[in-house]
C-alpha cells in the first residue's frame, strides 16, 4: 500500500496548474476533462510518488476550506535536496514565506504559503 494521491481545493484549475507547475517546479501528470466544470488534474514533485489531486472548489463549503484546509496548520511539507537553493528559488519566483529560514533537530525548515494560503513546510531533512 502506498499514498498516492492528497486534494487540495482550489479556486481554479488553471492558476493553480500555474502556480505548481510554474512556481513550485511540480509536473503536470494528468489534465483529463471530467465534464465542462470538472477536470482530473494531478501534480507531483519531481522527487518521490505522492502527488496533489487539484479540485476545484463547487460549492459553499468547499470555497470556504480553499486556503485553510487544515485549520491554520502546517498542511503539506515538501522535503528538497538543497535547502538554500530552493528557498532562493521560491523567492526569486515570488513565494510568500512567513518568517525565516532556521534549524531545527529534523533539519533546515520555513514555512511558505501556496496559492490560495495554505501552509506548508519547505525543509532539507537531515
Amino acid at each position: 500500500m502506498k499514498l498516492d494521491l492528497t486534494t487540495i481545493v482550489v479556486h481554479d484549475y488553471d492558476e493553480a496548474i500555474d502556480f505548481f507547475v510554474n512556481t513550485l517546479g511540480f509536473k503536470l501528470h494528468k489534465d483529463v476533462m471530467i465534464k465542462p466544470e470538472k477536470r482530473w488534474v494531478v501534480v507531483r514533485p519531481t522527487r518521490g510518488d505522492a502527488g496533489l489531486l487539484l479540485a476545484k472548489a463547487i460549492n459553499v463549503e468547499q470555497k470556504a476550506a480553499v486556503g485553510n484546509q487544515t485549520g491554520g496548520r502546517v498542511s503539506f511539507f515538501l522535503d528538497v535536496k538543497n535547502f538554500d537553493e530552493t528557498y532562493e528559488k521560491f523567492l526569486f519566483r515570488g513565494v510568500r514565506f512567513i518568517g525565516t529560514p532556521r534549524s531545527e533537530n529534523y533539519g533546515k525548515v520555513a514555512v511558505f504559503l501556496d496559492l490560495y494560503g495554505n501552509k506548508w513546510d519547505l525543509i532539507e531533512s537531515i
